[in-house]
């Protein structure tokens, strides 16, 4: 228990100083190309610095974990305590299992934090340098549902109240019904218009029918479900969702004919990419020399620096790939991590591999 605890809090510490390193250097680096465009408001400043800082952190934190383990190996090297606990009896796994339970246990909150608008920070913060305002009205969404097409001329996400309506129904690929109104608003899974002006064109092409029909209705209740949210990410494109978000969007699009790649893809990179970095610890360590004497600790930390940034640019790149549909979602991000896993499993059963220290 004593030596969980102490490794655990070598780790912790370590930990925090690279984080907060690394996301003070990505949030000044940015106050330096964006400091002219923020806005004057010192309160609007300081949110804006909370939301890039909660951005950083959604970006570094992965990688931070794999960053403390190598300094946590190299202290633990030089210091001749990684031999200690080997000579004490410790096992290899019982060595790595504080490093790797803290390190699940922050991609487990950090997993959670997306279920909040923590997945949106950088999406806000860049809405409150352009217009200072958190979110912007999203213009001109055109979009299909249950086969009618729909027009919002405006959205507001944050009051759920949509401007300049357009709902185009249609029948085996013929126009039954238009209709038009001046707002909506989302309440209790609908989108409730106050009032409404709607055109029927004649169902048959002839002299002697009826002819347009036009009516005004009030009290409509119209797109069941469709969240301000997800019409708003979605449509626009964007890839920030929240975990209920995007399980709300798979839902209600995956009986609408629309491609959902991109809404798989971002729910992929919250629960499986940030696993990476538990398995780059584990191979890692099994490289690790007992003591100082059997290899250049040096070398050692820049090789697997070096390999961390490598791993971690290729899954950034894979992702953003899956992001714009070039690559399927499980291509560009399950598959990596499965090919990652095997490695690890690979240098844990090598037995040629394996750390062993015979006592004296």
């Amino acid at each position: 228990m004593l030596a969980f605890s102490t490794l655990s809090f070598v780790y912790l510490r370590y930990f925090t100083i690279i984080l907060v390193a690394l996301c003070s250097f990505m949030v000044g680096f940015d106050l330096m190309e964006n400091g002219s465009e923020l806005p004057s408001s010192a309160n609007l400043m300081l949110i804006y610095l909370m939301y890039k800082y909660f951005y950083a952190i959604d970006m570094m934190l992965p990688i931070s974990l794999v960053f403390a383990i190598i300094a946590s190996l190299v202290e633990l090297i030089r210091s001749n305590a990684l031999a200690a606990y080997f000579a004490l009896g410790y096992s290899k796994n019982k060595i790595m299992m504080p490093f790797l339970s803290v390190a699940s246990g922050l991609i487990g909150i950090y997993i959670a934090l997306h279920a909040t608008n923590f997945a949106r920070a950088n999406e806000f913060a860049d809405n409150l340098r352009e217009t200072s305002e958190f979110i912007r009205p999203t213009s001109n969404l055109f979009f299909t549902h249950e086969g009618n097409y729909i027009y919002f001329g405006n959205l507001y996400p944050l009051s759920k109240r949509a401007e300049d309506i357009r709902i185009f129904t249609f029948e085996h690929g013929t126009l039954k019904e238009a209709l038009s109104a001046k707002d909506a608003v989302y309440d209790n899974g609908y989108w409730n218009i106050s009032k409404a002006h709607l055109i029927r064109p004649p169902s048959e092409l002839d002299l002697k029918a009826s002819g347009i029909v036009v009516e005004d209705k009030e009290n409509l209740k119209v797109l069941h479900d469709f969240k301000p949210k997800i019409l708003d990410q979605v449509y626009e494109g964007k890839v920030n969702f929240t975990i209920g978000d995007g399980i709300d969007a798979l839902k209600l699009l995956k009986n609408q004919n629309v491609d959902v790649a991109k809404i798989t893809s971002a729910m992929y990179r919250i629960f499986v990419t940030p696993w990476f970095a538990p398995m780059l610890m584990v191979i890692f360590f099994t490289y690790a020399p007992v003591s100082s004497r059997f290899l250049n600790i040096s070398f050692f930390s820049f090789g697997a620096i070096l390999v961390t940034l490598l791993v971690w640019g290729v899954l950034f790149m894979l992702g953003e790939l899956a992001n714009n549909k070039t690559l399927s979602p499980e291509i560009g991000v399950i598959g990596p991590i499965l090919l990652l896993s095997g490695v690890m499993f690979w240098r844990l059963g090598n037995p040629l591999r394996r750390v062993r220290v015979k006592s004296r």
